[in-house]
């Protein structure tokens, strides 16, 4: 871990963290998920420096070690493809393979799609590239408790995590996101009500790793990780055709919650979800859960070395 090097990029008026090893024209950067930093990639930014890539991971802003937005509540997904560009203009770097984790998909393909001459292949992991009709459906078939839905509320997540401290907190959304089922409270119970304080970390998740996100998350707090994602879900970006025309691959744990949202499954497994993205391969992970990066690294490791030489830099 000690070989991967840590930067600060003032762009965009804030100064962006960025972790980065490696060198050389094959760069791919990598885009993280809630409840995580650029730390979830971790094992595979040291593969792919080894295999002879550049591997650069930004925590967004408000996330990690970058700075906070002026007004938290007004940041936009747009804000964070705006973000990118100027981090990728600052470090020189004109072409790149986008890898992103759940959430961070939607700006890794509204990315691809605004500025196509920038992206040579997208891959993401516990999510596909939805159109904007996709999500907005979600808390219509599921109940009052769908912890999006509480997170969207404004003012609730705050009352509910601020009982605990951002380790604690960290702890439960791992434990509920590795879990094959949506996260629901009941109408008195709240989200971290969930989770017990005796229910054990999953054991590919230790306790030195679950220090590193809290004290991360102590720093930056969680008023922007509740803004984008959870209520800048439903923005939309005017992109007239939607449609990905670079090599894309999805990866997904079978046991991962997410395919138990309405439609989801069908959407991914019938195929529907290359009509926006023509040239994807989508791989199952028979015992992966929401986390397969940091659950079987060496696995998912192998899974984009082989897209990457085969489908990007053949």
């Amino acid at each position: 871990m000690d070989q991967i090097q840590h930067k600060f990029v003032q762009v965009q008026g804030l100064k962006h963290h960025v972790a980065e090893i490696g060198a050389g024209p094959k760069v791919v950067v990598f885009l993280h998920g809630f409840p995580e930093i650029w730390y979830s990639w971790r094992h595979q930014m040291i593969c792919l420096a080894a295999a002879g890539f550049r591997a650069v991971a930004p925590d967004y802003r408000g996330y990690g070690l970058s700075d906070p937005p002026p007004v938290p509540e007004k940041t936009t997904f747009g804000d964070l493809i705006s973000d990118l560009l100027a981090i990728l203009d600052f470090l020189e770097i004109t072409k790149v393979v986008l890898v992103a984790k759940e959430f961070g998909a939607k700006p890794a393909y509204m990315f691809a799609l605004l500025h196509r001459e920038r992206v040579l292949g997208v891959v993401t992991i516990g999510a596909p590239f939805i159109p904007r009709a996709g999500p907005s459906q979600y808390p219509k078939h599921l109940p009052e408790g769908f912890y999006i839905s509480r997170w969207r509320e404004p003012g609730r997540a705050e009352a509910d995590f601020g009982r605990l401290d951002a380790k604690r907190v960290v702890r439960n959304i791992y434990i509920l996101f590795s879990r094959s089922e949506i996260p629901i409270a009941s109408e008195n119970q709240e989200i971290m009500d969930l989770v017990d304080l005796s229910t054990p970390l999953p054991p590919w998740f230790t306790e030195e790793d679950l220090a590193t996100y809290g004290a991360l998350y102590e720093k930056s707090g969680f008023q922007t990780a509740l803004q984008v994602p959870y209520r800048s879900l439903y923005e939309y970006l005017n992109i007239t055709e939607p449609v990905v025309e670079v090599p894309a691959l999805l990866i997904m744990g079978d046991k991962d919650y997410v395919f138990k949202f309405p439609g989801m499954e069908d959407y991914i497994k019938s195929g529907k979800v290359k009509e926006f993205v023509p040239d994807l391969d989508i791989i199952y992970l028979p015992e992966g859960s929401h986390f397969v990066q940091e659950q079987s690294p060496d696995e998912v490791n192998q899974l984009i070395l082989t897209f990457l030489n085969t489908r990007i830099w053949s």
